[in-house]
């Protein structure tokens, strides 16, 4: 988030109380197996510490300030803080499998999508959680990105902005997929996902929502 510590509860509480509809948030395993909310794979660019988070225990990740005395936290933790419906992004099967026992043990299918670059994780994820809702996200793409989006079974596609074209676009709805574009932080920006008509935007900053619909 463009505004407060990102992936932090700070960030996640500041995005509920500006009414956003949504919150994004990125999950990856620790050393032992607990689900951590995160975007990259290493701590090093938004917390004091260094190092894979794959290679440290939930012990060493809480030690660590992530900004403005925030720690890492945990899905968990997330999941009690708010409560507004959430995009859950996972990167890998492992993570799936973590994050679908998680989802059967709360009961998350109705509140929770999950996200992820990868086809095999939604596939995975979708296995073991039957209902859960799905949306396949791609940066560097073409219009191939429907027919993977219909092939996994996912409900919506989370696409870069930047590279989104009308052609894409209708494709996607003829495919009865929802859109949503990503990052949206600019009017520019905003004017585009408002021509090509999505179904909402990602975005890093909150105040945004005065304009338009977005997630966080």
């Amino acid at each position: 988030m463009g505004v407060e510590p990102e992936n932090t509860l700070r960030s996640f509480i500041r995005a509920e109380r500006a009414g956003l509809d949504l919150i994004e948030l990125d999950l990856h395993l620790s050393k032992d197996g607990a689900l951590v909310v995160m975007h990259d794979t290493e701590v090093d660019r938004t917390t004091n510490g260094s190092g894979p988070i794959a290679e440290k225990s939930l012990a060493e990740l809480r030690a660590l300030d992530a900004g403005r005395g925030e720690r890492i936290p945990t899905f968990d933790e997330v999941l009690d803080a708010v409560r507004a419906p959430l995009q859950a992004e996972i990167k890998d099967i492992a993570a799936a499998r973590a994050l679908a026992e998680v989802m059967r043990e709360r009961d998350l299918v109705s509140r929770v999508e999950v996200l992820s670059f990868h086809d095999e994780a939604l596939a995975e994820i979708s296995r073991l959680v039957p209902d859960v809702r799905t949306a396949l996200v791609a940066s560097r793409y073409g219009n191939e990105v429907v027919e993977r989006a219909t092939a996994v079974g996912a409900a919506t596609l989370v696409l870069n902005i930047r590279r989104l074209t009308l052609e894409t676009a209708e494709l996607a709805r003829k495919a009865d997929l929802r859109m949503i574009g990503w990052v949206v932080n600019t009017q520019d920006q905003l004017r585009l996902a408002r021509a090509l008509e999505l179904d909402g935007a990602t975005t890093d900053y909150p105040e945004i929502k005065r304009t338009g619909r977005f997630t966080a």
